[in-house]
């Protein structure tokens, strides 16, 4: 006989759609706030470039080069593969994109030590990202389509809390933003 609660915790329903946290709800919020992040992040760089600090700082730190040419992109192109068409090969495409963006964007922040000198909690939203993304992309591959989903719904929410941070006083981008 079956253990009744493994298969009451098994069972699966279809998503309550009116849930805040549905899948569709989820992404429509990921695209607001991406969207706000997005644009803060880019005014804020537009900035610092127009007040002649960005580009020097970029040119004496390849770090922060990599990391901003990897992570401004990754903002706009998550948001067009969460609120795109799934499963087609315009999707994989993207999220191909999107993965190795994210991927480099974690990597090279461990060469950004800032505020502290050293490593800083944020540095744990990196590791994160370097075990997700592979993750979902395993997920997508074996047709854990709803596990996937998830995970790079919770790797693109990462990306927007990381945008945000970087808007904080004393950050090169908050300093160009509120400056």
């Amino acid at each position: 006989m079956p253990d009744t609660l493994t298969a009451t915790l098994t069972q699966t329903r279809p998503a309550d759609r009116t849930s805040p946290f549905a899948p569709a709800r989820r992404e429509r919020a990921a695209l607001v706030a991406g969207a706000a992040v997005g644009a803060a992040v880019l005014l804020a760089a537009a900035r610092a470039t127009q007040a002649g600090f960005l580009l020097p700082a970029m040119s004496r730190d390849a770090w922060l080069a990599v990391h901003l040419c990897s992570v401004i992109p990754a903002l706009p192109l998550g948001a067009v593969v969460l609120l795109g068409r799934k499963g087609d090969a315009r999707h994989r495409l993207l999220g191909r994109i999107w993965a190795v963006l994210m991927l480099v964007a974690a990597l090279s922040s461990f060469g950004l030590k800032g505020l502290t000198g050293s490593f800083s909690p944020i540095h744990l939203l990196s590791i994160l990202v370097l075990v997700s993304v592979p993750r979902g992309v395993v997920q997508a591959v074996r047709g854990n389509i709803a596990a996937h989903r998830r995970t790079m719904t919770f790797v693109y929410f990462g990306l927007v809390g990381a945008g945000a941070f970087t808007m904080l006083p004393g950050r090169l981008l908050g300093l160009a933003l509120f400056h």
